[in-house]
């Protein structure tokens, strides 16, 4: 099973040879394609080979290219990873409303159970109280918007009644690097179960490439928010990036087991999709801590 994750963050060339990934720089080096769960390529100056891509892509290795400020803004998504992909892409259009609505509004009642817990363990348990109390006035798509008003108390706890998620500073730019490697992890997950990232139950955005995946994600998001929390930043550089790439690695509880982050993704969205198709709620595997 793999499960490391490689970081290339010098320039260098990497090829394939014999199932071993080959990093080309001042010194040659080789990873074995099957111990590899991320890769995560920070320089743009990094050269792959045709083979290497398509090595990956056959592995389904979760490849994420940055940008000149080694922020996340591109991946390598295979365009068929499942061979009933046909089936499945017709199962997930005929998704009725009813089902999606109810799936969401448990999605989004997950989330909001996960950030009153995490409020709980700061201590801010007023803010904590008044998040619970909206778990029961969800409704079939939230259309009361519980996820919203959530949101607002839980990132003022955490961060200050001046935060909002729209201002540029060190903490959103934390966040949304999280988010943006969890964020990949999905995309790759739900592709390799044959579906669509761009067909939402909830997020129906036309520029949204990825708009089933944000659905899906959101009860992971916390696991970003409390490494944020702890990591009490002043800088974001490398070595903060490399901490939260490092999440995807960390144990949580699924289907009665221990499993990385990334297996319990797997798990998740696997339990999703059985309880959108079967029309049965009660499917779908959440993780604890």
């Amino acid at each position: 099973m793999s499960w490391r994750t490689v970081i290339i963050t010098s320039r260098c060339k990497l090829d394939y040879k014999m199932g071993y990934m080959i990093v080309r720089a001042e010194e040659t080096k080789k990873i074995f394609l099957d111990e590899i769960a991320v890769l995560l390529i920070e320089n743009p100056a990094v050269a792959l080979t045709g083979c290497l891509i398509e090595a990956l892509t056959e592995k389904k290795i979760r490849v994420i290219f940055c940008d000149a400020k080694r922020t996340p803004n591109a991946e390598l998504v295979p365009y068929y990873n499942s061979y009933d992909c046909s089936r499945k892409i017709k199962a997930q259009i005929a998704w009725s409303d009813d089902i999606k609505g109810i799936v969401w509004a448990d999605i989004v009642a997950e989330k909001i159970r996960k950030q009153a817990d995490f409020l709980n363990d700061l201590h801010c348990c007023d803010e904590a109280q008044l998040l619970r109390t909206y778990l029961f006035e969800i409704t079939p798509h939230d259309t009361a918007n519980r996820e919203g008003h959530a949101a607002k108390v839980y990132f003022n706890a955490l961060f200050g009644m001046d935060f909002t998620r729209s201002e540029e500073n060190i903490t959103n730019a934390a966040l949304n690097y999280g988010y943006g490697i969890i964020l990949s992890a999905f995309n790759r997950e739900i592709v390799a179960h044959g579906y669509l990232t761009q067909l939402g139950i909830f997020h129906d955005n036309m520029f949204n490439h990825f708009n089933l995946s944000c659905d899906l994600m959101e009860p992971f998001r916390i696991l970003i928010d409390r490494r944020v929390k702890a990591m009490r930043l002043n800088d974001f550089l490398s070595e903060e990036k490399h901490t939260l790439v490092d999440v995807l690695n960390d144990t949580v509880t699924v289907n009665n087991s221990r499993q990385t982050v990334l297996n319990a993704i797997k798990y998740y969205c696997r339990s999703v999709f059985d309880a959108l198709n079967e029309g049965d709620l009660s499917l779908i595997r959440f993780y604890s801590l």
